[in-house]
């Protein structure tokens, strides 16, 4: 389980096929704090650290990860936004985030304020994905507040801290992000979808 705060930007520095696994390393200032077999979360994606050399970890994913995610459009040098677990003992200060990524969403446009930014996504909505204004997403791991949802589209502003401490600070037009919804709407469809399949 995981918060949606990201702890540290980390940079891709390799990448290795195996079949159709995928192994990436990872450079990060929290690298060499991790152990193997820690879940971490790579741009709100949850991997299994496999391997850790001095400031940098391995971590491998499968083909299911590669083709709902953005993982497979890394390449060296891209920056990931990263979030050991949450501590048992630890504050909720964004919200409860399970690392599984439900489906990528695309950025459309970038308004610049004064002083702060408007991010502009559209994705592929479904009954499980559901969207209230005011409500809570993670985008590349951070838990964000959806501001504005209209069909397959939505916004989320992003302060200055936010902005110089997350891979947003990259996030052009176009790119691909990793969207996880908030498992309690997840639950409520589910529930819904469900008791209106017994209804006579």
């Amino acid at each position: 389980m995981f918060t949606g705060i990201i702890e540290a930007l980390g940079k891709v520095t390799h990448i290795e096929k195996e079949g159709t696994n995928v192994h990436f390393t990872i450079e990060s200032g929290v690298s060499s704090a991790l152990k193997v077999d820690q879940s971490i979360a790579h741009d709100g994606v949850c991997l299994t650290v496999v391997k850790i050399a001095g400031n940098q970890h391995t971590v491998t994913a499968v083909e299911e990860t590669l083709l709902r995610s953005n993982l497979g459009h890394w390449k060296p040098g891209t920056l990931v936004n990263l979030e050991r677990a949450m501590a048992a003992n630890g504050r909720l200060d964004g919200h409860m985030v399970q690392g599984h990524v439900d489906m990528t969403g695309r950025c459309i446009s970038v308004e610049q304020l004064d002083g702060s930014w408007y991010f502009h996504f559209e994705y592929t909505p479904g009954p499980e994905h559901l969207l209230v204004d005011k409500g809570s997403i993670c985008i590349n791991g951070v838990s964000l507040t959806v501001v504005d949802p209209t069909g397959d589209r939505f916004k989320v502003a992003i302060i200055p801290y936010t902005f110089e401490h997350t891979n947003f600070q990259q996030l052009t037009d176009g790119r691909l992000v990793n969207l996880e919804f908030d498992i309690l709407g997840k639950y409520i469809s589910k529930y819904l979808a469900v008791y209106a399949g017994t209804l006579k």
